[in-house]
């Protein structure tokens, strides 16, 4: 049987992970991705690429501490539960959310879980990976007294204090809606270099999508089946709308900081709050977004497939490849990219193939 994931796959030498983030925000390199085979930048160069009238859209989600160390009730006096490791992936309704549990083989639904000085209760399973739970007295309470970041697995490390900062957005705020993972092409951006943004006339603009534990994820037979990824919750304030559409009529191009922003906006019909499923792979007209600034993905995975979708698979693998061979960081804490669409670069390619008349 054909592996579907086959073309999205590669290898990565292990040096190349950006195991810990560069000393400054914006120290990492920049791949440009534009009508050419790409080119090098720092990331302190992006206002140079953009426009004045472009706007920049950009994830403003708070990394909630939502990795949590439960223990399951002893089964005798004196004794000690079992260990288990509780990660919040996203709200659910009336307190309830969908979590990774580890180990779950021998979890039962009903059980109540040890967490600090609160609780975790199990409900139903909701699939092979998710199960539904309780955290009381609520979420927010329970990881800020119990929990700790939920780095990404294959940093292969435990968040240390230097995370507390460096894996959250300059422009983070908590609100309503938080992220059991960093929305990480905006870890790049400095204060200073929204300033420089700001000077350049590069408007921006913040929406918020709950990154959920299930990126982390393999992906699944049944989401390739069924074309849909997990559920993930957005909110789109209407000045946020209004600038879109502002630029837009401006002459002004759409610059996704990252694929949770370019996934909300895509799944948006207006302002406001939603939810979404949406799973973005070839082919797929964006409407909404004209640039995309990302960092390097892992194989194999359904953030690859939309950039690809997005620059057009062998153009994006190829880059992938350079990148590789000139030595660039990979994955959250590694080094970006600015792409234009694949449509954009075709329809360049063919103007210049055109003889021109008078």
């Amino acid at each position: 049987m054909e592996d579907p994931l086959a073309p999205y796959d590669f290898a990565l030498p292990d040096e190349q992970i950006a195991r810990f983030p560069p000393p400054e925000r914006h120290g990492g390199r920049l791949l440009y991705l534009g009508p050419g085979l790409g080119e090098d930048h720092p990331v302190l160069a992006l206002p140079e690429l953009l426009r004045p009238g472009d706007l920049l859209v950009y994830n403003d989600v708070f990394v909630q501490k939502a990795r949590l160390s439960a223990r399951r009730q002893p089964t005798e006096p004196g004794r000690v539960g079992g260990h288990v490791e509780v990660m919040l992936a996203s709200p659910l309704e009336e307190g309830w959310w969908a979590a990774l549990l580890r180990p779950a083989r021998r979890l039962r639904s009903g059980e109540v879980l040890r967490c600090g000085r609160g609780t975790v209760e199990l409900g139903a399973r909701l699939d092979e990976t998710l199960w539904r739970v309780r955290p009381a007295p609520d979420a927010a309470t329970l990881c800020e007294e119990a929990g700790t970041l939920p780095l990404p697995p294959y940093l292969g490390r435990d968040a240390g204090p230097e995370d507390e900062e460096r894996y959250q957005t300059v422009y983070a705020r908590r609100g309503a809606l938080a992220a059991a993972a960093a929305p990480t092409a905006g870890l790049h951006f400095s204060r200073a270099l929204l300033e420089r943004l700001a000077l350049r006339g590069v408007a921006r603009a913040g929406l918020t999508l709950a990154v959920g534990a299930g990126t982390f994820l393999p992906l699944r037979a049944k989401q390739l089946e069924e074309g849909k990824l997990h559920s993930e919750t957005f909110w789109i304030p209407p000045e946020t709308w209004a600038a879109v559409a502002d630029a837009r009529r401006g002459g002004g191009r759409i610059v996704a900081v990252g694929t949770t922003t370019l996934r909300a906006l895509e799944s948006a019909a207006g302002p406001g709050l939603g939810r979404t499923e949406l799973f973005i792979r070839g082919p797929h007209r964006f409407r909404h977004v004209d640039l995309l600034f990302t960092n390097f993905h892992l194989p194999r995975s359904s953030l690859l497939m939309l950039v690809s979708a997005f620059g057009g698979h062998d153009r994006v693998m190829a880059a992938y490849r350079r990148a590789i061979d000139e030595g660039y960081r990979f994955f959250s804490y590694g080094d970006a990219m600015l792409l234009t669409p694949e449509a954009e670069v075709s329809d360049s390619t063919d103007r210049a193939a055109t003889p021109q008349t008078c």
